[in-house]
């Protein structure tokens, strides 16, 4: 994927880039793989706002994919590449031999007219899905089960692949993209190949209205604020905070641990942050 530049005719577009979407092959989604999604505007079930700073954009219709690659020892052939608003990575649509069709994640590399296939008896090619244990070492992967049969839930974003470096009983040992390296059953399944679009990285939005477009909304510093509305706003004059950053409601952030589910953490060989 390349990335298109403007001419500097406003301020905006001097560093605004824009993906070229050349890759995109069908501007028409599958029909019977949409869903309506419901904007929450950052509320919970009982309407209070859990995430701050959303609201707005675009409509967008959900896209289901495929996570589990379920369709064991049934070919298929990669219809169309298209664009879904709700990720960062493009998807192919897959037309079975038995008529079905699915969306998945699309690696890099994968074109129209290729032909996948996922199961034990799938071959070591990019876009083929299979368990872990018929992979050789050192062999790419992404789109990565945690559990055997619940779908892919790691390395799902653009350019985003892992590494098959181990295997041991009925472990296996993957070295992820934070260079985190972890271990996950050897009976999960994995798509060989990196996620596509890998230049996503290098897109600069470039002006405000891009990130409204997205659902995202300004974000005012708690040090512009006045004393009633934040425990960092007022002073005389520009200031610094004059204490450790923390919420509108004294909770210290911005590296204050609030994780509570630390299971996975059991399945940690050696962690991205080096020395904590």
């Amino acid at each position: 994927m390349a990335i298109k530049r403007f001419r500097p005719i406003t301020p905006s577009q001097r560093f605004r880039t824009v993906p070229t979407f050349e890759e995109i092959t069908s501007t028409k989604p599958e029909k019977s793989l949409l869903e309506p999604l419901k904007k929450t505007g950052g509320r919970n079930n009982k309407g209070r706002i859990t995430a701050y700073q959303r609201g707005g954009g675009h409509k967008r219709h959900y896209r289901r994919i495929d996570f589990k690659r379920e369709k064991y020892g049934v070919s298929a052939r990669v219809a169309s590449i298209e664009y879904d608003p709700n990720r960062s990575a493009r998807i192919a649509l897959l037309h079975y031999v038995d008529g079905e069709k699915r969306y998945i994640l699309a690696p890099d590399g994968v074109q129209v007219n290729d032909v996948l296939m996922s199961g034990v008896q799938a071959d070591i090619k990019v876009g083929n899905s299979m368990p872990l244990e018929q992979m050789p070492l050192g062999t790419t992967v992404h789109n990565i089960e945690m559990r055997p049969g619940k779908g892919a839930q790691m390395v799902r974003s653009a350019g985003g692949m892992a590494q098959l470096v181990a295997k041991e009983g009925l472990k296996a040992t993957i070295k992820m993209p934070s260079t985190e390296v972890r271990t996950v059953p050897i009976s999960c399944y994995a798509t060989i190949g990196q996620v596509g679009n890998v230049s996503h990285k290098n897109v600069i939005w470039g002006k405000a209205g891009a990130s409204r477009w997205r659902g995202w909304r300004p974000n005012v510093r708690g040090v512009a604020m006045n004393p009633v509305d934040h425990p960092m706003g007022g002073g005389e004059g520009r200031s610094s905070g004059g204490r450790h950053p923390c919420t509108p409601w004294g909770k210290p952030t911005k590296g204050y641990k609030t994780r509570s589910k630390r299971k996975s953490l059991d399945h940690v060989v050696e962690r991205r942050k080096k020395g904590k």
